[in-house]
């Protein structure tokens, strides 16, 4: 008799108990190969070919955000829209320490052509956008089946639209999955990473619809002690509305002014 494995719950397939196995990593079946990583899991590590060359996943890139996320196909017009946005905002998520990464199941030439081509267009204010950050490789589907890019509902030839959120560590911090049809919203993919940036530096969470410079959320008291002393003692920068939900003003960092250039004196004739 086949023994019941915890993959067959997750996913509602008897293939795991075809295959004898107790876990996920001995099952054939579709929905256990494609399983994608969990939040606070280690980012799946790949060696790619990529349109900046080799690359070592997430080693070469230890000690910075990255952003992973995976497009349908190249000459589409959707992604173009997207692959313009990353490169136009690039030097944003540079100053944010965060290593752009994108795939696509298309070759190198298919994407060095497509990359090309955008180059030529003028769309919405952005023009002469070159992609500089690495588009993987990826005909064989090993990574967009290793990060469950690639939905048999969808399609089995084309990775979803995925975006992976992952810190300095290699851990897998957030996750955000986009039918093909819909573009990607790049407020929010930037907002996830100050948000995230923030709680790991102030110890802190951030409310619904939170903005830099917004109020942040205290953690929660652990205990009934602690809980008393959070709503009765009183800060100037912190509020209240009970022991559960505490605020405190966000102390943004000060940005630095670029010194201002004065215009030459012209001299007297």
């Amino acid at each position: 008799m086949s023994k019941k494995c915890k993959c067959d719950e997750e996913c509602d397939c008897e293939c795991c108990n075809d295959s004898g196995s107790d876990c996920c990593d001995g099952c054939t079946c579709e929905c256990c190969k494609n399983k994608p990583p969990m939040i606070g899991d280690d980012a799946p590590s790949f060696v790619a070919n990529t349109t900046q060359g080799e690359i070592n996943f997430p080693g070469d890139f230890k000690g910075k955000w990255i952003i992973l996320f995976s497009h349908p196909a190249d000459f589409t017009p959707v992604c173009t829209t997207e692959f313009m946005t990353f490169g136009y905002m690039m030097k944003e998520f540079e100053d944010l320490n965060v290593q752009l990464v994108g795939l696509s199941v298309d070759s190198i030439y298919a994407h060095i052509a497509w990359l090309r081509k955008i180059q030529d267009i003028d769309w919405n204010g952005m023009k002469n956008i070159e992609v500089t950050f690495p588009l993987i490789e990826d005909i064989k589907m090993d990574v967009a089946k290793k990060y469950g890019m690639i939905q048999p509902h969808v399609s089995t030839t084309q990775a979803v639209r995925a975006v992976f959120f992952i810190d300095p560590a290699g851990k897998i911090r957030a996750m955000i999955y986009y039918p093909q049809s819909l573009g990607r919203n790049f407020d929010e993919i930037k907002r996830v990473i100050l948000a995230l940036q923030k709680a790991d530096a102030d110890n802190v969470a951030t409310p619904a619809n939170w903005r830099p410079g917004d109020d942040v959320i205290l953690p929660a008291p652990g205990s009934c002690g602690t809980a008393k002393d959070r709503v009765e003692t009183k800060e100037a920068d912190k509020i209240c509305y009970d022991w559960f939900l505490c605020f405190k003003k966000d102390k943004p960092s000060k940005a630095k002014k670029a010194p201002v250039k004065k215009a030459p004196v012209k001299k007297k004739a």
